[in-house]
Formats: C-alpha cells, sequence, structure tokens
C-alpha cells in the first residue's frame, strides 16, 4: 500500500497549484486525476480535426500575482504577452460598436466625450471599491470566532480603507454594496451598449440578471482581478488556458509531486473522525496524512465522504449549495475570419460581446428563473486562432463563446432543447456576423449538463457554486468548511468552491495549501 503526506484530489488548476505549492515544503505529494488529463475546465482540447480551443474557461483575468511569484510560473513556460491582452468590444446590429482599450476600459472608444468622462468617474470609483474588497477575497476568509492576528490585520487594514475613501465614497460604497447592477449603471451612463457590456460581466456566470439584487458584486469581483500587475485586465495566452494548466504542473513535476490521470476516486477514507487516504475505483488504496479536495464540495462530502461521517446539520448545508450553472459554451469550426459589424481586422483579435443592452441582458435571464433557454442569448466572443495560429489550420477560423442563459436544470431536456439553442445561437451570430453560418465547418456546444458530465463539475457551474452573496467569504463554500479546512480531521478544500471562487486564479488552491502548512507546519 502506497503512503505518502499529501493526497490531491482532482488535477485542475487549484488542485495542481496546492499539490506544487505542499511540494515545495519537501512533502511527498501525489494528485489523482479522474480523467486522462489535468486540467479540468481550463485545458486546451481539439473539438475538430485541427482545431483546438480553451475548454471551459477561455479567458484569464484573475491569476493572482502570488501564485506566479510562489511557483515561478513564468520560469515553467508562462508568458505574459502584451499582444495576448484583449480589449472588451460591445457589438452593434447597427455596425457601430462600442470598445473598452486597455484594463477594463482606461480608454472608451465609440462613445460620446460626455459619455467618456461619465466612464471614466464610474471606472474610477468601481476599481476603488473592488480594491476594497480585493485583500479579502486573496487571503482565508477570518474566522470570526478566533481569528489569528493576520486575519485581524486584514480586516483592520479593510477598516482602514473605508476610513481613507472619506465620509461621502464610504457612504457611497456601503449604499451600493448590494445594489443590482443595473441600478448603478443608469445612475452614471447613457449609452445602452456600454451598459449593456457591464450588464453582462456583472452577471456572467451566475443565475442572476442585472436588476436581480446584489448583481453588482459580480463586477466588483471582476474588477479585483488582475494579470501581470494589471488590475481589470484580461488575456488569452498563447496555448489556451492549458498553457496556464503547463506551467503550473511544471512546477509541481519540479517540486516532486506525482500526477497520476485516469484514476477516478471512490472514497474518501476516514477513520476515527480522521481523513487518512483514498480508495480509487478499481479498488486500491493510497494512505496520506493529509487528504485534499480540490473537486466540488457537495462531491467531496456527498459522494466521497458519505453522510455518515458528517454532523446532519452540515450536510443540509452542503446539499443545500446551489450549483446548478446557467453559461453555456460554444466552439465553432470556421472556414475563414467572420466579419463581425463594424470591426476592421484588427478589431477580431479582441473579446466581443453580444449584450447590446441592460434591458436585453435581463429579458434573456428571464426564461432560466423558469427553465427554459434564452431565445435571444447574450454571450461573449473570442477568435482564438487570431491570438495563437496553431489553433485552427491554415485560412481557418476557431471562435469560442460563452454564452447565457442556459438552465442546467431545462424543462424540456437537453435532448431535445439542445439543437434548438444551438439554433438560437447561431441566428443571433449571424445578426451580428452575417454570413458565419456559411463557414461551419463543425459546431460543439455543452451545456451546463454536458460540463458536468464531462468535466465532473456538478450541476455545469464553474464556480462550482452560485457566487453571490450567501455564498461568499464566510459562507463559502457553507459554514463549518470556510477556511479551506473541514469538519473532518485532515481533510482541506481547495477548489472553487471554497473562497473567493472561480475563475483561473489559483487562490483557492495557494491558500488552502498555506492553511495546512500552518496548521502542519
Amino acid at each position: 500500500m502506497m503512503s505518502f503526506d499529501t493526497i490531491v484530489i482532482g488535477g485542475g488548476h487549484n488542485g495542481l497549484v496546492a499539490a506544487a505549492t505542499l511540494g515545495k515544503t519537501g512533502r511527498k505529494v501525489l494528485v489523482l486525476e479522474a480523467d486522462s488529463q489535468t486540467g479540468g475546465a481550463a485545458r486546451t482540447e481539439e473539438f475538430a480535426p485541427g482545431f483546438r480551443v480553451s475548454s471551459v474557461a477561455h479567458l484569464i483575468n484573475r491569476l493572482h500575482p502570488e501564485v506566479v511569484k510562489t511557483l515561478e510560473l513564468e520560469r515553467h513556460g508562462l508568458k505574459f504577452d502584451p499582444a495576448s491582452f484583449m480589449p472588451s468590444t460591445a457589438l452593434s446590429t447597427k455596425g457601430t460598436p462600442l470598445t473598452l482599450i486597455g484594463a477594463y476600459g482606461e480608454s472608451l472608444v465609440g462613445a460620446s466625450s460626455l459619455e467618456q468622462s461619465a466612464w471614466n468617474d464610474l471606472r474610477a470609483q468601481l476599481f476603488r471599491y473592488a480594491g476594497i474588497l480585493k485583500p479579502l477575497l486573496a487571503r482565508r476568509p477570518p474566522d470570526l470566532g478566533g481569528m489569528s492576528f493576520a486575519e485581524t490585520a486584514t480586516l483592520a487594514m479593510t477598516g482602514i480603507s473605508l476610513r481613507r475613501l472619506g465620509k461621502e465614497d464610504m457612504r457611497d460604497f456601503l449604499r451600493m454594496l448590494l445594489m443590482n447592477v443595473a441600478d448603478v449603471l443608469d445612475e452614471h451612463l447613457v449609452d445602452d451598449r456600454l451598459k449593456g457590456l457591464l450588464a453582462f460581466d456583472a452577471t456572467l456566470g451566475s443565475h442572476l440578471g442585472p436588476r436581480s439584487p446584489t448583481s453588482l458584486l459580480g463586477l466588483y469581483y471582476r474588477l479585483a482581478g488582475e494579470i501581470n500587475g494589471q488590475p481589470g485586465a484580461q488575456m488569452y495566452p498563447v496555448g489556451g488556458t492549458g498553457a496556464v494548466v503547463n506551467a503550473i504542473q511544471g512546477a509541481a513535476e519540479k517540486a516532486g509531486v506525482t500526477i497520476r490521470s485516469n484514476v477516478p476516486v471512490a472514497r474518501i477514507l476516514v477513520e476515527n473522525g480522521r481523513a487518512v487516504g483514498a480508495v480509487l475505483e478499481d479498488g486500491e488504496e493510497v494512505r496520506a496524512k493529509t487528504v485534499v479536495s480540490a473537486i466540488s464540495p457537495r462531491a467531496t462530502f456527498l459522494d466521497l465522504i458519505g453522510t455518515r461521517e458528517i454532523d446532519t446539520g452540515f450536510v443540509r448545508r452542503v446539499s443545500n449549495i446551489r450549483v446548478n450553472g446557467d453559461a453555456a459554451k460554444l466552439h465553432l469550426a470556421l472556414d475563414g475570419l467572420p466579419q463581425f459589424l463594424g470591426l476592421g481586422a484588427a478589431g477580431h483579435h479582441g473579446r466581443l460581446v453580444i449584450a447590446p443592452s441592460v434591458n436585453h441582458v435581463e429579458r434573456s435571464f428571464n426564461p432560466s428563473k423558469y427553465g427554459e433557454f434564452s431565445p435571444d442569448p447574450v454571450m461573449e466572443i473570442t477568435l482564438p486562432s487570431l491570438i495563437d495560429p496553431s489553433f485552427a489550420p491554415d485560412g481557418a477560423c476557431t471562435l469560442s463563446a460563452v454564452v447565457q442563459y442556459a438552465p442546467y436544470a431545462l424543462k424540456e431536456g437537453w435532448s431535445s432543447g439542445k439543437p434548438k439553442f444551438l439554433k438560437a445561437i447561431l441566428a443571433q451570430l449571424e445578426t451580428y456576423a452575417p454570413g458565419i453560418g456559411k463557414s461551419i465547418r463543425h459546431a460543439e456546444l455543452l451545456t451546463p449538463l454536458d460540463i458536468e458530465q464531462r468535466y465532473r463539475m456538478p450541476g455545469g457551474h464553474w464556480h462550482h457554486g452560485e457566487l453571490q452573496a450567501d455564498q461568499m467569504l464566510m459562507s463559502r463554500p457553507v459554514f463549518g468548511a470556510e477556511g479551506y479546512d473541514t469538519p473532518i480531521d485532515g481533510l482541506y478544500l481547495a477548489s472553487s468552491g471554497s473562497h473567493p471562487g472561480g475563475g483561473v486564479s489559483g487562490v483557492p488552491g495557494l491558500n488552502a495549501a498555506r492553511r495546512i502548512i500552518a496548521m502542519k507546519g
């Protein structure tokens, strides 16, 4: 029987970050990945002969600098190419797009001078307020029952940052914190294209519309991220998100971490209330002093641990985690570059958003509340083969899009609903890029159900659970497992379902590893 200091279940990017960080301390670490390759929903895959794409996550906007520094990812091949940083363009059927250039709109092109001035003021305010939350999203959430000195200091600095805002700004921060994003945008802006883009970004990946209470938090979460020191920036790395995974895996392997693929875990071994290893589906047992679960918290406790090992109240809280996703992923293999209305050749290199107004985003959301997909969907589009030509054959083009809203529990079922939703998406694309339908060689649509089945993510939710006020900070994933440690001694959580949430950041993995090091030396 093999024995390790630490077993990490799940070889997604957070699992690899945790493994690499622990491996650098000299621990003997084993990663168990159920699939044939690591990376989870952040890997790069071929979806048609000669056409490659980043699987679910297709942009990087919050890879934390401490992860990059701690694991020396640039030494392992990660490149921050300035050409990979992407503007965001709000597409228009009238052929008059609007573009945010730089780190989330340092400059605004295509709007009136009055709107540009109003945007500059709102942008500065949003970044100030996101900056208040940023330290809380980078560290272990404070243990209100017994805060360490570092946790107390972090909260104190948050309070000091609030005071530094001044009375008027501090009042506005508190007033806006739980507002819906639509009301905030209406207070400051008039251009529907700009408001639609911001409303889309605030609700991307959540079961929220722009008029839903607390939807502004989604925009704060986005703006609290950074890439290479640029807050709010986004990039499509050469090689796709899989290149980030490869760099993290390289760091793990250099640290002596053992990685095994095609080894699904059947259950976590628990003896006398302590996690002591894992049993694989083929019956093999692997023992360890510490077990780290970098998969969904719901799957961890309900499937791998079992309800007999944890109390009823905790089981109820875990069972009630909202995990049903609302976002689908579209991949198109195209004969050539599509021509989106109003864009020149350079404009196609950015992130293209179809969300023409706040009301359009809200109307797209409404059907999902009743188990129906949006007949007029909103989406973000990238053309990755323009950045990395290896993603498509010569002369051809790859299109990658995240599309909303597509409820996991579709009322009519996805077997019959999927072709209808694909038809609605392609009709929307045709409106903004006339003739694109005739150039499609192959289309792949991943619904939340497909994402669940392919990437073992319950509900097909890339955050492993809704990122809303009641499932954030000290309530993520649930009370009793909010600080990466759990009611099971020796078991720690390290997935996007833990604080602070999803996106390719590495923070849950890094913080879980640091917690283990702090607890066990």
